[in-house]
């Protein structure tokens, strides 16, 4: 069901055939072993996940192509949110990037309200499209939460880490941009980073590759990764995560780098984003001295509050910057 990672390339796993009910079988094991290794080594991985269909992803593709993205700008930002990356997201100086996220995309009353935004009369099929993509991966990301937890030891807190105090947000992204005439030159891409959430599920949509990965924790190494099968997604760990997990679990910094700028990348992104008021803290059989605590507790929203300082911005490790225990 599942291989190692070969040398220069981000570790496979083949989920294919297995879902949310075959917890505790033999064939659900062996993917969660390959899972644990990843997460705790390089923290992320490809997952070749085979309930998502061909045609599935081609709809999806085609809407955030010719409907979504080619909607007027006025119309885009309609899509917005006091949360910090919580709506559109576009119109950075340099940068040939946007994108608008759907709050809750596992609810159908919520993608709805999403279209219903966009399109006066709403867009049924692009919602249905849209609904049905969700929910799959939002399956694939509860079965990797699951094995985590599992993994360490601590299934009995997985309901805490649930959709009561946690949220799914899909983000449908677009980089580079239609060249006309002499315009500004624009890097197609988005800056290193880490992800602030617990696990992230990324698609690409089309054969444009960009996604890169850092590796090795002496020297700076990036790896691509590229899409093996048209089944591939990639699974991130954030730093929610990492700090709940007290480390066990790594968050890896990743980057899109077009490298073709008159090609345009599309990609959807399938967060689990924890509630501002809900306290990342790592469970007690998580910590002991072998295991000492890596991070202060600490509420997800004032993480993000952090990262718009002056501290948080310049930080490279911003969450070790924020609550990280001073040994």
């Amino acid at each position: 069901m599942a291989s190692e990672a070969a040398p220069g390339h981000l570790p496979k796993i083949d989920f294919s055939g297995i879902g949310p009910a075959d917890s505790g079988s033999p064939a659900w094991t062996a993917v969660r072993n390959q899972v644990m290794r990843a997460m705790a080594t390089v923290g992320c991985f490809e997952a070749v996940y085979d309930r998502v269909s061909p045609h599935l992803r081609d709809s999806l593709l085609r809407m955030v192509s010719q409907e979504l993205f080619p909607l007027p700008r006025e119309v885009k930002i309609k899509n917005s949110s006091a949360r910090l990356y919580g709506g559109y997201m576009g119109q950075i100086p340099g940068l040939a990037y946007e994108s608008l996220a759907i709050t809750g995309a596992s609810d159908a009353d919520a993608v709805d309200n999403f279209f219903s935004l966009l399109w006066p009369d709403g867009n049924p099929r692009a919602s249905e499209t849209t609904l049905s993509f969700s929910i799959k991966v939002a399956e694939l990301e509860e079965m990797v939460r699951r094995m985590v937890c599992e993994g360490l030891g601590v299934e009995k807190y997985q309901a805490e880490l649930s959709e009561s105090t946690m949220y799914y947000m899909l983000r449908l992204i677009k980089y580079g941009e239609e060249k006309e005439g002499a315009e500004e030159v624009k890097l197609s891409g988005y800056e290193a980073h880490r992800d602030t959430n617990t696990f992230s599920v990324v698609c690409q949509l089309n054969e444009v590759d960009g996604l890169e990965v850092e590796i090795g924790d002496d020297e700076e190494e990036w790896i691509s990764a590229k899409p093996s099968s048209p089944a591939s997604f990639f699974v991130f760990a954030g730093n929610a995560i990492r700090a709940w997990t007290n480390g066990r679990v790594d968050a890896p910094p990743h980057r899109i780098t077009v490298s073709d700028q008159n090609l345009i990348r599309y990609s959807a992104i399938m967060f689990l984003v924890p509630q501002d008021d809900y306290v990342i803290q790592a469970p007690a059989e998580l910590v002991d001295n072998a295991h000492p605590a890596l991070f202060k507790p600490y509420t997800y929203g004032d993480f993000l509050g952090f990262l718009v300082t002056e501290e948080g911005i310049q930080a490279k490790d911003k969450l070790a910057s924020f609550c990280g225990v001073v040994a």
